[in-house]
This record gives C-alpha cells, structure tokens and sequence, in this order.
C-alpha cells in the first residue's frame, strides 16, 4: 500500500522552507560582515575614535598623542569614503560610518567649516578699503552693537635687515592698514614699536602712537623685551572702548610667549541699551620651532631626513609639551572671568590638537562657527596650516569670520570676526 508524504516532508514547491535553511537576507549579512571592506570600516572607525582621543592627552604626559590627533582628518575622510562606497552597496551598513561623521561633525567642522559665506551678516560685500597696493575688504556689519576684533601676528612689522624692502614700504603699508581698519579691537602679536623712532627708519615705527592715539584706540602694550635703542618686543592690544582693567599672563619667565588681557568698558549704544564690560585675551603660544627649509630637506633626501629628522623631532616634542601647559594656564584665567570672553592669538598649533581641543570645549571658534573652507592663516611654504585663532565663549554670537589672505605683510594672514553679545543668555 503506497503511503503519501506530506508535502512538507517531500519538499515540493509550496511546502514550505526547509528545515536549516538560511533566510538570503540573513546570508548576505553574513556574507557583508566577512569581507574585507566591512573589516576596513571597522579599522577606519576604530582609527577615528583613537585620534580623537589622542586630543585629550596633554603632550607632557605622553607626547605621542600628538601624531595619533594629527590623524583625524585622515580618519575623517576615510569613513566618508567609506560611507560613500556602502551607501551603494548596503544602506545598513552604511549608517556606521555615516553615524560617526554625524557624531563627529564638530571635529569635521574645525578643519573644513561649510557654512554659507557672510550667512549670518548678509553675503560678505566690500565693506571698506584700506591703503596699499592689496584691494581689501572687511565684513560688513549689518548688526547694531556688534564688536569687530582684528587679530595678526605682525612679525615685527619686518624690521629686520633680511624682512625689509627698500624705504619701509610693506611695515609703513601694513601699520596703515591696521590703523585704518574699522576694527574695534586689534590683538597683535609679535608687536614692535619704537616710542621714541630712530634715527634709521625715523617715525615708521612709532606702531603703538598710530595703532592708539593716531587711530582713536586705547593702547595697552605687553613688553617682553626692550633693546638697546628703547624699541619695544611683545603683544598689544588696541581698542577703540576704555580699558579699564588689564593684565599679564607669563609662561614662567616672561617672553615672547605669553598672554595678556584687558577688560574693555563699552557705553550703550544703538543695538545695545545697556553698558557692558567685555574680557579680550591675545595670546601667543611656544613656536613649532620647525625651520621651513629643514622640513623640506628632511622630506625630499635620504641625506636631509638623516641629518634633519632628530633634530626636528626634538623640537617638535618640546614645543608641543609647552604649547599643551601654556593652553591650560590661559583657559584657567579664562574659566575665572566675571565677563564675556573674546580670546585671540596665534596658537602654533593645528585645530587637531591639545591646546585647540582644551580651548573648544569650554569658547566657540570663530572659523567653526561662521566660516568657510579651511582658513589657512599661516603664509609659507607649508599650505592649509590654520595655526591662528579667535574664541568666544557662550554669550557671544558668531556673525562671521574671515582671513585676509591679501594681506602679504607677514608669515601670517590677520583673521577678523564679527561678534554680537546676546543680553538675555549665559556666560
């Protein structure tokens, strides 16, 4: 007697799947995670998260972190490549590296800033000019109240044999353009000035009478060094309000290196019905000590890497351990400030960094905030190198900020940012 099976025993079509066998979705799964660019994005996601970490560690506790935080924007564009390569194959898959890019945006925000040009203060027209031979223009402000903060590492106006052209043409241009800027705060470092001229330039370099008096600013110089001939080496600060209180932050023994501050009494004013006082820091931090050519040598010969590399690295080492002690010192005067901040500088350093990183969690950047492209400010043979700053901290409202890159006066491009302070919201 013939005994029919059911159909699910048999196994004919409409009986239903067999017993051990693997949903095709579930295999592709499998199939994704075995593969070798799964294994890359892992990596790469890993790789991201050990960068950003590296930020975190000063570089007197272990200075090889600052090589791991150089490597962020390596790690960020990979995990965009790689979440572009998934996007087409798997859209699960794809919201890993997509995730962390969404997590990650502010770091993505420090070295490429995609905000719309002049979005916050209307498209960023010419709003003045200045003299020279470089057609300049500033950002327009449409805002009542706002403050404008200049700030540039000026080089010592090139007073130096091997800086200067014939008659003091680029230091007599560059004090010009800084004195005729409609700036209400200029924060200059490596500043020069010569109370008394000499008999050499004769008045050129009376910097600190034309940046004050002559330009209807209060001055406040932080001499580090006087020579021989009375000339003045150090920071200044220059503003167009009272200073009514100000202050010296030495990094140990005072020098170049150092910080100041100056709190500015501003009166009321249309778009400010009230007076208020505003803390400005202007900063300047321990050099890379990296000479261009020494870098170049290192990177184009056996020979140049042989004889320039220990060198090199010991003075990068240094100068990253200094840079990560002098960070600190300055964010604890600017955690005890009674008043807004506005902090300014050339930082020496790389928005993938210790001292940027320190800054960025407690002050807003202003090139994060309101810029965009890279804002490369340093002007040399090594390009994209963003090593100069503005901060604001949480009362300030970013309108918009840029980098002068037409002005070619020094090794350093001067950054300007427009800045409104908001009345109703915390410091």
């Amino acid at each position: 007697m013939k005994i029919n099976r059911p159909r699910r025993e048999q196994g004919l079509p409409g009986a239903g799947p067999r017993r051990g066998r693997v949903p095709l979705r579930l295999l592709s799964l499998c199939v994704v995670r075995r593969s070798f660019a799964f294994k890359i994005t892992l990596l790469a996601l890993a790789w991201l998260v050990g960068a950003i970490a590296c930020e975190r560690v000063p570089a007197g506790t272990w200075w090889p972190a600052v090589f791991g935080a150089l490597t962020v924007p390596g790690a960020l564009g990979l995990t965009a490549v790689l979440a572009l390569y998934w996007l087409r194959r798997s859209w699960r898959v794809a919201l890993l590296p997509l995730g962390a890019l969404a997590l990650c945006w502010p770091h993505v925000q420090r070295g490429l800033a995609l905000h719309w040009p002049g979005a916050a203060v209307g498209f960023n027209e010419v709003a003045a000019t200045g003299p020279g031979p470089y057609p300049t223009s500033f950002l327009p402000d449409k805002t009542p109240g706002a403050l404008r903060l200049l700030s540039a590492n000026v080089r010592i106006f090139n007073v130096y044999a091997e800086l200067r052209d014939p008659d003091f043409t680029s230091s007599r241009a560059f004090i010009a353009w800084l004195a005729a800027s409609p700036a209400d705060v200029l924060c200059l470092q490596e500043f020069y000035n010569e109370p008394r001229g000499s008999g050499e330039s004769g008045p050129v370099f009376r910097s600190a009478e034309r940046l004050g008096a002559g330009s209807g600013r209060h001055a406040f110089v932080s001499t580090s060094l006087t020579n021989r001939i009375g000339a003045e080496f150090g920071l200044a600060i220059f503003s167009r309000f009272p200073i009514v209180r100000r202050g010296v932050v030495p990094f140990g023994k005072l020098s170049q290196n150092h910080a100041m501050w100056a709190d500015l009494a501003r009166p009321a004013a249309p778009g400010r019905p009230r007076p208020d006082t505003v803390r400005v820091f202007n900063l300047h931090l321990q050099s890379m000590s990296l000479a261009e050519g020494d870098i170049v040598a290192a990177s184009t010969t056996e020979a140049g890497l042989r004889d320039k590399a220990p060198g090199l690295l010991r003075r990068f080492r240094n100068g990253a351990v200094a840079r990560a002690w002098q960070a600190d010192t300055v964010l604890a005067r600017v955690r005890r400030s009674p008043y807004p901040v506005l902090l300014a500088g050339d930082f020496n350093d790389l928005p993938y960094s210790y001292p940027y990183n320190q800054m960025a969690g407690v002050l807003q950047n202003a090139w994060a905030t309101a810029g965009f492209g890279i804002g490369a400010t340093y002007h040399g043979r090594l390009p994209g190198l963003r090593i100069d700053q503005q901060f604001a901290s949480g009362r300030w409202r970013v309108l918009g900020c840029r980098v002068h890159r037409e002005i070619l006066w020094s090794d350093h491009f001067p950054v300007e940012g427009l800045y409104q302070l908001s009345v109703n919201s915390e410091q």
